[in-house]
């Protein structure tokens, strides 16, 4: 999604701030020195404060030894990725912005959007070559009203063929035509011997304001006997909670036996609207604990238990399910709390996870400033740099962590680019073999090969899997 919740990829607006400086706050360092508010500010709060060296509350025996520490680095980018934590696999997800204006507008939502969502896939026998797949279109967008529809194929942006070099900016344009294309699997089970070959179809789409409801898509099917209800869910964004309430209403009135979650293109959100959705799900646990975030070892007086509940912030009874099994669609862009709901929901019912294994991140960030608190107010006029690390993870009642390589499935289904079906519709692959598993049958039952997506269309957004906390009431 491309709405405010998504460009969170990892916001946390918490209720309280932190007392931060408080081990070298009698090393001074000029004013505006953006490598000092780093250092500090990552020494305060960072969940993996411990495994760096670099950040330990004794790493300096006065304020010269700070100081020539900090000047070893020429630019602030350099300082903050010394600090990181094992960037390749474990902290994948901190980041230093230079302009937090321009993050702000992105986190009021201020983007803009085609409607189009796409994921992207290496060209058959070619090292360089991609090509793309439409994997949702929004209602009431720009894509939309061109008639562009899900499992189309281009292999061509503006006459240009794409590739991992040339797709970001031809991505970037607030308008551009998309050169769509035919695939071809030539009746085989591989994805090596398959084509793409040219058509003369061109489809342009504008980018435009653009406000996402993430409920994307919800239905019962009669199985007869069972009744099944199916939910697409593409983000936690508070602002639909009771919304989403009244789909589980509907639910309710349709006596509905069990349930399709589908997350699949779910990046993350809040922690608490992912709460109140476990809750709908089942109903039975209330007041036990749904997630616990946890903090760094400094802050351990912060962690902070997620409770099933039977109400929504308005006090509006929530309309719950008692269900004590789930069916879960998941791919290789579920993240956050997408993975937060299954690894919290399994310590309590069955889940079955249906798909590709999930991206692998269950930390939370604070957006942070140079300020005294690490507010927004009073941050320091001199520079318009802010952070956005990791500071604290969630596990489940049993205390356990989403793994860094993420959640394998029950059954493993890979979305096809010649055969991505309809969203909601009970012959969509990734449906259809919930529903098959539902009945009993064996026929979906094994790991079913596939080509993951190299890329998708949010690769250029930092900010995409987020999971965040709001402020208090």
């Amino acid at each position: 999604m491309q709405t405010k919740f998504k460009c969170f990829v990892l916001i946390f607006l918490s209720g309280f701030l932190f007392n931060c400086f408080e081990d070298l706050d009698d090393i001074t360092v000029p004013d505006g020195n953006v490598k000092d508010f780093i250092w500090k500010a990552m020494n305060a709060v960072y969940l993996y404060k411990s495994e760096v060296n670099e950040l330990s509350n004794d790493r300096f025996a006065d304020a010269t030894e700070y100081q020539d520490f900090l000047n070893n680095y020429q630019v602030p980018e350099e300082l903050f990725e010394a600090l990181v934590y094992d960037r390749p696999t474990v902290d994948r997800f901190s980041i230093l912005t230079s302009n937090y204006f321009q993050l702000e507008q992105q986190l009021s939502g201020l983007t803009r959007s085609n409607g189009a969502e796409f994921n992207f896939y290496s060209v058959p026998g070619n090292t360089t070559a991609i090509f793309g797949v439409v994997r949702l279109v929004l209602p009431n967008s720009s894509a939309s009203s061109s008639g562009l529809y899900r499992g189309q194929v281009f292999n061509k942006i503006n006459g240009v063929s794409i590739s991992n070099a040339n797709l970001s900016s031809l991505l970037s344009t607030n308008s551009y035509s998309l050169n769509i294309a035919t695939y071809n699997d030539n009746n085989t089970e591989t994805f090596d011997d398959d084509q793409i070959i040219d058509s003369s179809e061109v489809i342009t789409l504008t980018k435009q304001d653009y406000s996402e409801n993430p409920i994307y898509n919800y239905t019962t099917i009669d199985l007869n006997p069972e009744k099944v209800g199916y939910l697409m869910y593409n983000g936690f964004v508070s602002e639909y909670d009771s919304a989403l309430n009244q789909v589980f209403a509907e639910f309710q009135s349709q006596n509905i036996d069990e349930l399709i979650l589908d997350l699949r293109y779910n990046s993350g959100g809040s922690i608490r609207s992912a709460t109140l959705l476990g809750s709908m799900i089942t109903g039975q646990f209330n007041n036990q604990v749904f997630t616990t975030l946890q903090y760094n070892e400094n802050l351990e007086s912060n962690n902070t238990d997620f409770n099933f509940t039977n109400t929504i912030s308005n006090q509006l009874s929530i309309n719950s399910l008692n269900l004590d099994k789930l069916y879960v669609l998941t791919s290789n862009r579920s993240a956050s709390a997408s993975e937060m709901m299954i690894n919290s929901l399994k310590s309590y019912i069955n889940v079955v996870q249906i798909g590709d294994s999930t991206v692998g991140k269950s930390q939370a960030s604070q957006f942070i400033y140079d300020s005294p608190n690490l507010g927004r107010n009073n941050a320091n006029p001199n520079h318009t740099y802010a952070m956005l690390p990791l500071i604290a993870i969630t596990v489940n009642k049993d205390n356990e962590q989403i793994p860094s390589s993420g959640i394998i499935p029950t059954i493993t289904l890979v979305e096809r680019p010649g055969n991505y079906g309809t969203i909601g519709s009970p012959d969509e692959p990734l449906l259809e073999a919930a529903i098959a598993d539902i009945q009993g049958s064996n026929r979906l039952a094994t790991a079913w090969e596939g080509q993951s997506p190299i890329l998708e269309s949010n690769f250029i957004n930092c900010l995409e899997t987020i999971m965040y906390v709001e402020a208090a009431d």
